[in-house]
């Protein structure tokens, strides 16, 4: 058994921006079944105070280069009784919008402030110096919001292991030096070495630098990592950790209790392997949602998503209009935001044909599950994607993903063509190269192999047999724990 602080900037249920969120919830969860004594911090921003029914002060600390003392607080996640520590401190946290920008878009202008106190206020708790009588034998950091603790930690003596897991390359955490000396950081951090990215502050390479070991959330992205394309600047970083052994990939996993068809309260009639045929009632259900023609003959199309490139929204739209155009008997059905552009390109295609195309602009976790539940392939042809959970989830519900080969896509589905039919190991649709082109052969691919329903119904039994729960994840991170402390 072992004492872990796990990190993050957001945790699902009570704050939720993207996969992250989701994560920092699934795995302390496993890991707390296997009897490891995991604590999760994180902000204390105002939607996780009003989500929380029982939060209590346990300590109050003062940080480095703040003029405030900050409360740590503590509560449990929902439903479980693992414990959660809020770094309270109002004038960074306690406002309206979202984690990391106001409501209606952009960055918080002060988000190198905020998150470097959260990272300060992360050291203060993993050298137990708030006090709490609990020291973690692992600090698990994840993406740039935490980069900065596993530097700040790394010279102090009788410390805990870090692992830092990268979620997203794109997103460095990049600031001005005026923005390094205003956050009081040891001027010894200002080189190429050390925080230094091309004459910025970079949160991201305090965990790339300084931590013991970095984990990236899947296999293939850990290697795409260390390229140009992908590596953003520190593709040479990465590939020299890469070579020490010190940076590999674990997939992702999901929470099969919280994605079931089986137990699934947001659907209109639940369903197994065994009476997969309901799934139909599902889709009618979608259909009537988003006030279309109720065929069970026409190919569903989902899409969940942030409408920016790097998701391949731009080809979508593209494709699914020549699609439409050319008369193809298919249906799409869209929740998302994002980009003005891509959000007025999918109001004129809902416009346009508003008996084949339905959108909702914004997010609604019970519509998400109905999508998952009712379509008959979800859409995720992203430009790059370092796990991606919606095709987790898609193949937990039968709808086959439809997906560019990059990162976490390019393992975790199989592409139903050839060989793979033949020998029942397919479990969706796959492409190449980032083109709508390439997108609209392999949609009519998929119209293709609907149009045979024996085949089609053995590669959705397929995609159900799947296992993407956290159990061989999680193992894959106690593995890397027990290294790291070694």
């Amino acid at each position: 058994m072992r004492k872990i602080l796990f990190a993050s900037s957001e945790v699902h249920p009570l704050i939720k921006t993207g996969g992250l969120a989701d994560v920092s919830a699934s795995l302390p969860m496993t890991l707390d079944a296997h009897g490891h004594d995991i604590r999760i911090i994180l902000p204390a921003y105002r939607q996780c105070l009003m989500a929380l029914a029982d939060v209590r002060t346990i300590a109050t600390i003062k940080l480095d280069g703040f003029h405030s003392p900050i409360n740590i607080l503590e509560s449990t996640l929902p439903e479980t009784d693992i414990r959660v520590w809020l770094v309270d401190s109002p004038a960074h946290f306690d406002r309206e919008g979202g984690a990391y920008g106001p409501s209606e878009g952009g960055d918080w202008q002060d988000n190198a402030a905020r998150f470097a106190l959260f990272c300060r206020a992360i050291v203060a708790v993993a050298m137990d110096l708030a006090e709490l009588d609990w020291k973690p034998d692992v600090l698990h950091c994840n993406d740039w919001q935490t980069g900065l603790a596993p530097a700040l930690i790394a010279d102090q003596k009788n410390r805990p292991a870090t692992i830092f897991t990268i979620h997203n390359m794109a997103y460095q955490g990049l600031y001005s030096r005026q923005t390094f000396e205003a956050l009081d950081l040891p001027e010894s951090f200002w080189t190429s070495e050390g925080l230094e990215f091309y004459d910025q502050l970079s949160f991201m390479k305090g965990g790339l630098g300084y931590a013991d070991y970095i984990t990236a959330v899947s296999p293939t992205y850990a290697k795409e990592i260390c390229t140009a394309e992908y590596g953003y600047g520190l593709e040479g970083l990465l590939t020299f950790k890469h070579e020490q052994g010190q940076l590999s990939g674990i997939l992702n996993g999901i929470d099969r209790d919280e994605w079931n068809p089986q137990t699934d309260k947001a659907l209109a009639k639940k369903y197994t392997i065994k009476t997969v045929r309901h799934k139909k009632l599902n889709k009618q259900a979608l259909q009537q949602y988003f006030s279309l023609p109720e065929k069970e003959e026409v190919l569903v199309l989902g899409l969940i998503s942030r409408l920016v490139p790097q998701k391949g929204i731009d080809l979508i739209i593209d494709a699914v209009s020549r699609l439409l155009q050319a008369g193809e008997n298919i249906q799409l059905v869209c929740l998302g935001s994002g980009e003005d552009d891509y959000e007025k390109g999918l109001r004129v295609l809902r416009a346009k044909y508003p008996d084949r195309v339905g959108v909702v602009i914004g997010y609604d976790e019970s519509l998400a599950h109905q999508i998952e539940a009712g379509a008959d392939v979800f859409l995720m042809p992203s430009r790059f994607e370092p796990c991606g959970l919606n095709q987790l989830y898609s193949l937990r519900y039968g709808t086959l993903p439809l997906v560019r080969n990059t990162g976490g896509l390019a393992d975790s589905v199989v592409d139903a063509f050839g060989d793979n039919l033949k020998d029942a190991t397919a479990t969706g649709f796959k492409f190449e190269q980032a083109t709508a082109e390439e997108l609209e052969a392999t949609i009519l691919r998929a119209v293709t192999l609907f149009r045979h329903p024996r085949i089609w119904r053995k590669v959705v039994i397929t995609a159900m047999e799947q296992d993407y729960s956290w159990q061989a994840s999680s193992r894959a991170y106690e593995a890397l724990y027990e290294k790291a402390l070694s």
